[in-house]
């Protein structure tokens, strides 16, 4: 069976179709425009290339209770005119086709995962650029709640050298969206973390705060490891750091110890596409 990929950015639609997540025969890239009109060019997109089945990673928040009227909608995103949009019905009545669907870093998770060997095993997945995000994977299982994890709306503990930046999260202000995303980066020093100064304070007040997450999620879920992936995790050296500053958090107490490794994604930047396609396999062997 041919397969359908999304993965549905802030910014960007990232689309594939392949007969497995291994093997994709094509990928296309559209701007993320208003939802009339990016849709319809996905759909266009796939239409006439025979995909049996359609699996979508999601910017969100997004509905994932299977029970829920609005299953698949992005919710109260504050990307202009997103809110309340069907995304999985849009695309299920366009193509036909059933749909998977998840946010976009439970999407990348399951392709970690799966890259890392799959099982029964635990990772987080966190993305930090435009946004922040997390997403779960434990025991082989993407994790859902009555929602799903908004990791990147936690409070951190503020940086000694950070106490006077307000954030720029327009629900928290300060949480760790708020704090270390690219645009709280850009508003406080007026550049990217990859075009500061290798000795700009920056660096480490960042990778603390990201740090700070890591154990949150070490402590609290007892994953093995933390993926981080995005636009600002691409800094050179910034992954070095937050597990250096995670390592100093833990100051030598959690049980699993040095077995919790903080990297960077195994599958680069396609684990969003692979993994919308691991939704897709599983719709279609549902």
């Amino acid at each position: 069976m041919m397969l359908g990929g999304i993965e549905a950015g802030g910014t960007k639609f990232v689309l594939a179709v392949g007969t497995s997540p291994d093997s994709v025969l094509a990928r296309h890239v559209i701007p993320t425009h208003d939802p009339a009109t990016t849709l319809a060019e996905a759909a266009a997109w796939f239409a006439g290339r025979g995909i049996g089945a359609l699996g979508i990673g999601c910017f969100g928040p997004v509905e994932l209770d299977p029970r829920s009227e609005r299953w698949g909608f992005i919710t109260t995103t504050p990307k202009p005119g997103w809110a309340d949009c069907d995304v999985a019905g849009y695309m299920a009545a366009a193509l036909g086709v059933p749909v998977g669907f998840d946010t976009d870093v439970n999407a990348a998770a399951l392709a970690e995962h799966r890259a890392a060997g799959g099982g029964a095993g635990s990772l987080a997945y966190l993305t930090i650029g435009t946004g922040i995000g997390g997403g779960l994977v434990l025991e082989g299982r993407p994790v859902h709640g009555i929602a799903h994890p908004e990791v990147g709306h936690i409070y951190p503990r503020r940086h000694p050298q950070d106490v006077d930046f307000a954030g720029v999260c327009p629900h928290h202000g300060d949480c760790l969206e708020g704090l270390a995303a690219g645009p709280a980066i850009l508003a406080r020093w007026g550049a990217s973390l990859s075009d500061l100064p290798e000795d700009h304070p920056g660096h480490a007040i960042i990778a603390d705060y990201v740090a700070q997450a890591c154990h949150l999620l070490f402590a609290t879920t007892a994953v093995g490891e933390v993926v981080i992936g995005g636009g600002v995790a691409q800094t050179p050296g910034l992954a070095r750091r937050v597990a250096a500053r995670a390592r100093e958090l833990d100051a030598g107490y959690l049980p699993g110890g040095a077995r919790h490794a903080v990297i960077r994604p195994r599958l680069g930047g396609d684990s969003g596409i692979v993994g919308a396609l691991l939704l897709a396999q599983g719709t279609a062997g549902a």
